[in-house]
């Protein structure tokens, strides 16, 4: 299920360059190599919109290098709005990982008993 993937895949690559662009000024081809780095299969065709869409909703803000022409360099930053939305998914992913991954655990651990 292709489209499923991508669908969910999409949200993930959102959290890690939120995450990232917080720590950090952040741009396209770092952010490409950070992204393969954990195994996600992302083009530049892909990324740029999604990155886009994150600046039109508020959460990073861009800024384009100086005298680069069209194609300079864009760094993109986490903003304030950037910022609650991280941390709204921080929260989520925690308890997340609890329902999901602890409990799964702690259930597969009670039925070897």
């Amino acid at each position: 299920m292709p489209e499923v993937d991508r669908e969910i895949l999409l949200s993930f690559w959102k959290v890690h360059i939120l995450h990232h662009a917080n720590e950090a000024p952040v741009h396209g081809q770092w952010i490409v190599h950070e992204l393969r780095r954990h195994g996600y299969d992302i083009s530049p065709g892909t990324l740029y919109p999604l990155l886009g869409r994150l600046v039109r909703r508020g959460w990073l803000s861009c800024t384009r290098e100086r005298g680069g022409g069209k194609r300079a360099q864009k760094d993109y930053r986490l903003t304030a709005k950037g910022k609650k939305v991280l941390q709204l998914i921080r929260e989520q992913v925690a308890e997340l990982y609890e329902e999901v991954v602890v409990e799964a655990a702690e259930e597969k651990q009670r039925k070897k008993l």
